[in-house]
């Protein structure tokens, strides 16, 4: 079975050349560091599981005084969840990256074998392994204590978590990218950037309570498709896959665009000696 494995990785390298036996070299070194630091892997459950908390018992609250929040049951409970999947998918990339630079560590990287390909696929996996610990306990909390079954959206759940997940890695990449140009004095924006969009996404309301020139605005992020497909389906049940494939499309754009400018900010950086200097 391993042979096997091992004929097949080397088929994907020849065809592609990336090599998995390289990224997942990194995705265990991330591992590593992760899973040898409780308090890491601690934080991981603890802020999602307190934001849940605190929201749910706001929607709780609201529910008994307000007939639209005891039609609209779950909204806020599934805007918390769907927001913590794109908060933390972009800070587990970018936690990653920034392991590197804290590390020193970089600039090493880039001299070995590893692409450039290969490191962004490795913090995308454990963006994903970051996330998956956070925001599993965050779940099962919502279901023991509010009763919210975020896992009964469906075939629905798989079309968010994906556009969010596009949508996070496109922000990783380029406030990755900035505090590869710009040094660890840049690293605030790591825990910044995403909250740019939490007002334009619409993540706890409508979109049509913007003003009209700033709703205009907020179609241009792929999340604002995401919360508003998720009330439509929680409210009114149903299902906007034509909101999905927006967002779908969108993000196939914003990828591609975020991935040229962490490639150009790395090729600045490289030149401009940031990546051995990399203090404030």
């Amino acid at each position: 079975m391993s042979g096997a494995r091992i004929v097949a990785h080397s088929a994907i390298e020849i065809r592609t050349g990336i090599s998995m036996r390289r990224i997942g070299a990194m995705v265990l070194r991330h591992w590593y560091l992760l899973t040898s630091s409780w308090p890491r892997t601690l934080e991981l459950v603890y802020w999602p599981a307190m934001q849940l908390v605190t929201w749910g018992f706001s929607q709780a609250y609201i529910s008994q005084n307000s007939s639209f929040f005891t039609q609209a049951g779950g909204t806020f409970i599934g805007a918390v969840i769907l927001w913590d999947i794109l908060f933390r998918g972009q800070l587990g990339f970018s936690m990653s990256f920034l392991e590197e630079m804290w590390s020193r560590n970089l600039g090493n990287l880039l001299m070995s074998p590893l692409k450039v390909s290969e490191f962004l696929i490795s913090l995308m996996v454990m963006s994903i392994i970051r996330l998956s610990i956070g925001v599993i306990p965050m779940t099962l909390l919502a279901i023991w204590f509010f009763g919210f079954n975020f896992y009964g959206l469906g075939l629905a759940l798989v079309a968010f978590f994906c556009n969010l997940i596009f949508t996070s890695w496109s922000v990783g990449m380029i406030s990755s990218g900035l505090v590869a140009r710009n040094g660890l004095g840049a690293e605030g924006l790591a825990w910044t950037l995403m909250f740019v969009l939490l007002p334009l996404a619409c993540v706890y309301y409508p979109v049509s309570v913007l003003p009209h020139w700033l709703q205009l605005v907020a179609w241009v992020f792929p999340p604002t498709y995401v919360f508003e497909g998720m009330r439509a389906l929680l409210i009114d049940h149903q299902f906007r896959a034509d909101l999905m494939l927006q967002a779908l499309a969108i993000n196939a754009v914003l990828l591609v665009v975020s991935a040229l400018a962490f490639l150009a900010l790395l090729s600045s950086a490289r030149k401009q000696g940031s990546l051995i200097q990399s203090g404030e």
